[in-house]
């Protein structure tokens, strides 16, 4: 099955995704988010969606200017998985098809387990034995889906997801990383938070297996936060699990899962809580984010979650 059916198969268009990801029912700022602004960045902006019955994914809090651009540095990494994960739908990939070093597979490489290094293609241990954070790892898989769908891994990117998703401010400019070479909008961050919480992209099942723990029990390094274990983590989406501390709040439930990126960003999704929040800057992480954000998430599962 092409791409373009299946997306025609699922009624998939802007219009519609924009109508339910984006119904913005309360504009402006409100408490949780009032932190934002005494960040010590430049710019930033952040909101927050909740799941309502209908489904309705609603913006029900925002600040700062939703459509300004910033790079996404890691978080790149959340629309690798989409990719993969509808290509799997699609029947274009199996998670079990082998990709990365020898006995590694999609599904290792989606979950930092294939034993690649961080930036080589040498790898550091034999797959499904430890989690080694790998940016090449995720370069392998665009370059794996490209071959076998036949599409640039831009395109395929762009007609499978972002397009889809009424993405329109989003883009992996051609010749940079798939592992952290996207820059977006926050509009654009929350239309993907919406998907995460109500998926029509790809079914509930495929997402539900992404963001459960692949490879149980592995120990492996959270970038910023240390050394973990267990250091879980899914396919694509970081788990919060027991991890402690992290970049999430403490309100924050295990089952949240997302991700942040070192040039400033983040996104996370607690379904328990049936809210998430995303967040772009303009100043890399380091010792403010890892105070700010974990005070924001509490805030905002404290204002929000049922």
């Amino acid at each position: 099955m092409g791409i373009d059916k299946l997306l025609n198969d699922r009624l998939l268009n802007d219009r519609l995704l924009n109508d339910r990801l984006l119904n913005d029912t309360q504009g402006g700022s409100s408490r949780a988010l009032d932190a934002v602004a005494r960040w010590p960045v430049g710019s930033a902006a952040a909101g927050v969606v909740r799941l309502s019955p209908g489904p309705v994914v609603d913006v029900v809090e925002h600040t700062g200017d939703l459509d300004a651009t910033f790079p996404w540095a890691s978080v790149t990494k959340l629309l690798v998985a989409m990719a993969v994960l509808l290509a799997t739908e699609e029947g274009t990939v199996a998670l079990d098809d082998g990709a990365g070093p020898p006995g590694s597979t999609v599904r290792h490489l989606l979950a930092h387990a294939s034993g690649l290094g961080p930036d080589s293609e040498r790898p550091l241990t034999a797959p499904g034995r430890r989690r080694i954070y790998s940016n090449v790892g995720y370069e392998v898989l665009a370059a794996s889906l490209a071959r076998r769908s036949g599409m640039p891994f831009t395109d395929y990117l762009r007609a499978g997801v972002v397009h889809p998703l009424a993405m329109t401010g989003t883009e992996l400019p051609a010749g940079s990383s798939p592992a952290s070479g996207a820059r977006g909008s926050v509009r654009d961050l929350l239309a993907l938070a919406g998907e995460l919480l109500a998926p029509r992209l790809v079914s509930p099942a495929t997402l539900q297996r992404a963001t459960s723990v692949a490879f149980p029990g592995l120990a492996g390094v959270l970038p910023g936060f240390g050394r973990f274990d267990p250091c879980d983590w899914g396919l694509g989406f970081e788990r919060r699990g027991a991890k402690a501390p992290h970049w999430t709040g403490t309100r924050n439930s295990p089952d949240t899962f997302g991700h942040f990126g070192q040039s400033g960003g983040f996104v996370w999704v607690d379904p328990r809580a049936q809210v998430a929040c995303a967040a772009l800057s303009d100043r890399a992480f380091g010792p403010w984010a890892k105070a700010a954000w974990p005070a924001l998430a509490d805030a905002v599962i404290r204002r929000w979650a049922p």
